[in-house]
């Protein structure tokens, strides 16, 4: 078992690079075996999501080595066969493989991913998707079995703007005959980064980034080089860290335009901070005002921030709103913040935060990485010592966290058990 020991009330000074995207690359390496040989990821962090993914690969008969931030794939002589559960579920995306694998082979067979528990986050989206190109979807207990002995691109509709399904429909139709079109599409920036990936290859895909996305299927696709973007849900957990502890605590390696649902609401808190090109520098202030945030798909404020932003929240004068509209189970980390101080009132997917509070360390549990994250906050600027239980979550999203933060003055050790 791994805990994390963080001792609070350090000022965080420096700088704190940020690593490529972790739902950027959950998706890039499975959409490399579309490719007939060699392709090259740069900037890929290492993070246990990224090992799991390769443990896939390496299942499925592909090479994989890793060249300093790079992952080097070869799937030239690869075999399709049934992923087995032992891997699958070590984490919610490995299902861009259904569509991966349905794409380039016509057949798909996997159990069902696993992942956080935040919420009910049904994969019927995608089977839909894949259906309306053709394909017969079977499940047998826990695995799902997609085949189709001919895809034929055609215009799908999203009922709900989905990262997850957008994605793995234009993995899925790269290879169709014919055009499909998403409509209602997800927006976020890792689907333009997918997107690039594939028409690097040779796929024919336009309007990603849009809410309608056109994908021409085309007969083959070759290696090539991309680059992960920035994780900029990495980068906002940082951002956070310096409005609570900072003194010009220089967060680099940045795309100001994703962050500026967060950005936002910062100014508005009064929160001192100011961008250099691809940085931003931030510190904290003792004059916090409370805001309200409302959870949605991008460009709105991300869900995967709303529980570290909570963190921020508990230190703001007066009373703050959250509302979210994403996943049924985000605040599961409010019953452990409370336990160091906060006060936070639960009414469904609303949360009542009642600021002006200093925070004292005691042992909590991360349930999932998001929560995780707000934890790790929380501990930061805390009096005393805290202790997080379960920090696997937290790992398998941040790389090289500890060492990060302790570059910056954090007091931060992991300890295993």
């Amino acid at each position: 078992m791994k805990k994390l020991k963080i001792i609070g009330g350090e000022e965080l000074s420096g700088t704190i690079r940020i690593s490529g995207a972790k739902n950027s690359v959950v998706a890039l390496i499975p959409a490399a075996i579309l490719a007939s040989d060699e392709v090259t990821i740069c900037n890929v962090p290492e993070i246990t999501d990224t090992q799991a993914l390769v443990e896939i690969l390496e299942y499925l008969n592909i090479p994989v080595r890793r060249a300093s931030e790079s992952l080097v794939i070869d799937p030239s002589h690869m075999e399709n066969k049934e992923v087995p559960e032992v891997i699958s579920k070590k984490l919610r995306a490995s299902y861009y493989f259904l569509g991966a694998l349905l794409g380039k082979f016509g057949r798909a067979e996997m159990y069902f991913p696993g992942g956080c528990s935040i919420g009910e986050r049904p994969i019927n989206l995608h089977l839909k998707g894949f259906e309306a190109l053709g394909a017969k979807v079977t499940m047998e207990d826990n695995k799902y079995i997609v085949e189709a002995s001919e895809l034929v691109g055609a215009p799908i509709y999203l009922d709900i703007a989905s990262v997850g399904a957008t994605i793995n429909i234009m993995l899925a139709s790269v290879y169709a005959k014919g055009e499909t079109i998403i409509d209602n599409a997800a927006k976020e920036p890792e689907i333009v980064n997918v997107a690039t990936f594939l028409n690097n290859m040779g796929a024919k895909i336009t309007g990603a980034g849009t809410s309608t996305i056109h994908i021409h299927g085309v007969d083959s696709l070759k290696g090539c080089f991309t680059e992960v973007i920035p994780d900029r849900i990495e980068a906002g957990t940082y951002i956070l860290a310096g409005a609570l502890c900072g003194k010009n605590l220089r967060i680099e390696n940045i795309i100001p335009k994703h962050l500026e649902s967060l950005t936002s609401k910062l100014r508005e808190m009064g929160v001192p901070f100011k961008f250099e090109f691809d940085s931003l520098i931030i510190s904290r202030t003792n004059d916090l005002k409370a805001t309200n945030i409302e959870t949605a798909v991008y460009p709105g404020f991300p869900t995967d921030l709303q529980q570290p932003f909570m963190t921020l929240l508990t230190y703001a004068k007066g009373v703050s709103t959250v509302e979210e509209n994403i996943f049924e189970n985000r605040f599961m980390q409010v019953p452990y913040i409370r336990e160091m101080g906060a006060r936070i009132d639960l009414k469904g997917t609303t949360a009542m935060v009642h600021g002006g509070t200093q925070l004292v360390g005691c042992e909590v549990v991360a349930t999932d990485l998001r929560a995780g994250a707000a934890l790790v906050l929380a501990a930061l600027s805390a009096n005393g010592v805290t202790v997080i239980n379960n920090v696997e979550h937290i790992l398998r999203g941040y790389e090289k966290l500890i060492e990060k933060l302790k570059d910056v003055g954090a007091k931060i050790e992991l300890i295993e058990e």
